[in-house]
């Protein structure tokens, strides 16, 4: 499929995947003759893939040395599975703490909501 197929299946914008592939997060994309990428359902699953790390606010670098693992290393390569494995351990807790505030604030919210609209205690900032 060419790169507008790909954007519409994975759901980026065209510039997107082109600055994915800039940024040497994809697989090598093959060209027809005409000099077009030709985008497979693997490439485009990985885009997907790159799409749910940046939405779970995974920094930019960790991506790229993410998918540098992912598709520079195979699994006979010492320490690679290892190493994929704690960048992604290493978000999660980020983003578990991150879910901690987010909470916290809800809950700020909440009880202010619940002030401001006579259900909950005084009328106070």
């Amino acid at each position: 499929m060419n790169i507008k197929e790909a954007a519409t299946a994975s759901g980026l914008s065209i510039d997107t995947i082109r600055f994915y592939e800039k940024a040497g997060m994809l697989p090598k994309v093959p060209r027809d003759a005409r000099g077009w990428r030709r985008f497979d359902g693997g490439t485009v699953e990985w885009l997907r893939n790159l799409e749910r790390l940046r939405a779970t606010g995974m920094p930019m670098a960790d991506m790229r040395r993410f998918a540098a693992l992912v598709h520079t290393t195979d699994a006979s390569t010492p320490g690679a599975a290892a190493e994929r494995l704690a960048i992604l351990h290493a978000h999660a807790e980020r983003l578990a703490a991150r879910r901690r505030e987010v909470e916290a604030c809800q809950a700020f919210l909440d009880h202010k909501i619940g002030v401001y609209s006579g259900t909950a205690g005084s009328l106070t900032c």
